[in-house]
């Protein structure tokens, strides 16, 4: 498993900046799969979120894990494959969602990198 999906995963609530315009938004999210090495999130696309990233694809994730806390920052690419979808699913259970209901959508950092840190701690880079 890749660093992004392990600390997302260990989180299990993490934190998404996207912008609109030149206002900045920031939203909880928690699913998170991991699908041929690439860390995947998902979305509806109903949501200001999806239009935003559609728009810009660049985001900034933060995060705590006990006494520390990591951000990471990359680009994120659309997938629309139904079989991604179905995987995305099957990792992470969603019930609201079918891979083929027109709504559900998922995306994947084509690159990705950041940093674990803590008050004191060294910083971890990945």
């Amino acid at each position: 498993m890749n660093k992004a999906t392990e600390l997302l995963q260990e989180a299990k609530t993490f934190f998404i900046a996207t912008v609109e315009g030149d206002q900045p938004r920031v939203r909880p999210f928690g699913a998170v799969a991991e699908i041929d090495g690439k860390t995947y999130l998902s979305m509806n696309n109903t949501k200001d979120v999806y239009k935003q990233l559609i728009a810009n694809p660049k985001t900034e994730i933060c995060a705590m894990i006990g006494g520390k806390w990591f951000r990471m920052h990359g680009t994120l690419v659309r997938d629309n494959r139904n079989e991604a979808r179905a995987e995305f699913l099957k990792q992470c259970p969603l019930p609201m969602y079918t891979a083929d209901d027109g709504k559900f959508e998922i995306f994947y950092f084509s690159e990705v990198s950041g940093a674990v840190e803590s008050f004191g701690g060294p910083k971890e880079a990945f």
